[in-house]
């Protein structure tokens, strides 16, 4: 597990805690919206219902990996 310095938002600097393997598919689920990984988990800040913002990447990360397997 790696702590990743993020900015949200514009607004302030935070860090999370993500395994490398979750790091690096945000990294591609952002490229495949074509916005920067900052933009990404501000929108997940913005909407999460987890206290927690690492566990909301990670199950946003499991969310979207479970609909392409759903959705080929």
């Amino acid at each position: 597990m790696r702590k990743y310095s993020v900015e949200i938002a514009h607004r302030h600097a935070t860090s999370i805690s993500l395994e490398e393997e979750f790091y690096n598919e945000l990294c591609k689920l952002a490229s495949e919206q074509n916005i920067p990984v900052k933009q990404l988990i501000t929108e997940i800040d913005l909407t999460r219902t987890q206290t927690n913002l690492s566990s909301a990447i990670r199950l946003y990360v499991l969310n979207k990996l479970l609909e392409k397997i759903s959705n080929p």
